[in-house]
Formats: C-alpha cells, sequence, structure tokens
C-alpha cells in the first residue's frame, strides 16, 4: 500500500501596498480599508513624496507589489490657468510611477476621473469611449492614463466621480452647512453623475487588485444618476434640514473651467472581470450620511 502525504496549504505573503496621495479624501479611506484587512501598507502624503521627482519616486516604490496612486492636481479652476503645473503633477507624477512600478514588478492602481470625457454623451461612457477633455484638468489627467498605458503593462486605471467623503472638503458637507445657513438654495440641475463614497472606491479597489482583474481601464462610481440638485435634496434630508430648493443650470454658475454636463460612467468592464460595481448611489449615500456629515 502506498502512503500519500498531505501537505498543507501554504498562505500567501501579504502584499505590500504603496498608497501615494494617502492624505486625501480616498487615500484616507483606502488605508483604514487596507489595515483592516491585515494588509502591509506605506502611505505617502504631499509633504512625503513629490511624484515630479523620478528619484523620489523610484525609492519610494521600491519593494511594493501594489502601488495606488491617489496624487493629483485637482483644483479644477486653477489647472485652467497653471495647465504646466497640473500636468507635472497628473501626467509626470503618474509616468513616474508607472516606470517604478513597472520595474519593481508592481501592479500600479491609477485613479483617474470622468473628465477625459467632454461630457457630452447622453448614454453611459464606455470604459473605451473617446477620450475628448475639454479642460486642462481633463487634459492633464488623460495624459496621465496614456502614460499609465505605455510605461506599466500591469495596471489598472479606475475612473471615478463626484467623490464625497468623512476626511476633506466635498459637496454634501458643503450643501448641508449652506442649508443651515441660507434661507433659500439654487443648485445646479442639468449636471447629471453619480455621487461616490470614498470608502466604496476604496473598496472597489482592493477587490480589482484581490481579484487579480485584467490590466485595463475601470470605472469606480456609483450605479444609477442624479442632478447636482436631486443629490442635495437627499443631502439636506439627512441632515435634517427643510431649506428650500431651487433648480437652477450651470449657466448661473460660470467657472474658469467647464463642467461636464453627462458625468455618467458605465461598468461593463467590471462585470466582464466578475467584479461587483458598487451599489445605487443614492442607497450608498444613506449608509455614508452619518459618518460624511459628523
Amino acid at each position: 500500500m502506498t502512503e500519500t502525504t498531505t501537505v498543507p496549504p501554504t498562505t500567501p505573503a501579504p502584499r505590500r501596498w504603496l498608497v501615494v496621495g494617502a492624505a486625501g479624501m480616498l487615500g484616507t479611506d483606502l488605508l483604514a480599508r487596507l489595515r483592516d484587512g491585515g494588509e502591509d501598507v506605506v502611505g505617502l502624503g504631499r509633504s512625503d513624496l513629490d511624484v515630479t521627482d523620478a528619484d523620489a519616486v523610484g525609492a519610494a516604490v521600491r519593494g511594493s507589489d501594489v502601488v495606488v496612486n491617489g496624487a493629483a492636481w485637482t483644483a479644477v479652476d486653477d489647472a485652467e490657468a497653471h495647465e504646466d503645473d497640473a500636468f507635472r503633477v497628473n501626467a509626470t507624477g503618474a509616468a513616474h510611477l508607472a516606470r517604478a512600478s513597472h520595474r519593481e514588478g508592481a501592479r500600479l492602481v491609477q485613479v483617474s476621473t470622468d473628465y477625459v470625457f467632454d461630457g457630452a454623451a447622453t448614454a453611459p461612457y464606455a470604459e473605451d469611449a473617446p477620450l475628448a477633455p475639454v479642460s486642462a484638468y481633463g487634459r492633464t489627467k488623460a495624459a496621465g492614463e496614456w502614460a499609465v498605458r505605455a510605461e506599466a503593462p500591469d495596471h489598472l486605471i479606475v475612473r471615478t466621480a463626484w467623490l464625497y467623503g468623512a476626511h476633506g472638503g466635498c459637496f454634501p458637507r458643503t450643501m448641508a452647512r449652506l442649508g443651515a445657513e441660507k434661507d433659500r438654495l439654487a443648485v445646479v440641475d442639468d449636471q447629471v453623475g453619480q455621487p461616490t463614497w470614498t470608502r466604496d472606491l476604496a473598496d472597489l479597489i482592493v477587490r480589482l487588485v484581490e481579484g487579480g482583474a485584467p490590466a485595463g481601464t475601470y470605472h469606480g462610481t456609483a450605479s444609477g444618476r442624479t442632478s447636482w440638485f436631486g443629490f442635495t435634496r437627499r443631502i439636506l434630508a439627512s441632515a435634517g434640514l427643510t431649506t428650500p430648493l431651487e433648480p437652477t443650470t450651470s449657466d448661473a454658475f460660470v467657472r474658469p473651467a467647464p463642467r461636464p454636463a453627462f458625468s455618467v460612467l458605465g461598468h461593463g468592464a467590471l462585470a466582464a472581470a466578475g467584479v461587483a460595481p458598487i451599489g445605487d448611489w443614492a442607497e450608498r449615500w444613506d449608509a455614508a450620511a452619518a459618518e460624511v456629515l459628523a
């Protein structure tokens, strides 16, 4: 009789994550999600790492298995007058991280934006829809996507939009404050998008990596859609406010950078990869409201 030996399964070594832009609203929630999951994670904020310094980026990435680039010039209006500065962060910085990640054999997750599209669509943007940014911010983020695709074959580009969270200034907190201060609010009703909680986006990023999603572009937004007016109505209800609301148009709030009128992103790539998308925006807001408005 031949004896067989049972070899106990081995536990895979934990990944070493590097989160760049860790002090931001998304970065803070991503660090918490990873640490709660027992991952080995290092978080670097803007004061810790200058992403425009290739040597510093190379040193920071060394030894990492997964690099998440949440660092960005996100001052959309300021980018119109300082596009070169925004490009250095959003495009050159992304290129440095992509090269360093590829050199180290690390998977790079690049956080991108709906602003890479023109906002003129009437149906959700597919992941492979042509890029047509109409603002400096959008152009620099699109350039960052191109750099990542060229320099880091094992990449995940995750586009998001209309982010809110508990760890930074965001639309819900601003509208709740204004609702408590003002007798009446006028809110834009001709811009449509998907309000997305940073905790949900952080969880999606981890699920994409842990699930071994194929390299490519994914959309990290909540499901469904609403306008800023519709979102504000929900925010005020969550805050227990009855401030009268009036719908208005984008023409009433002209800004240096044009805002996309239609920021609804499709989730076909998530479905193809077997990764569940984030739930309906209204349900997720109800789950987030107490924490975000605290």
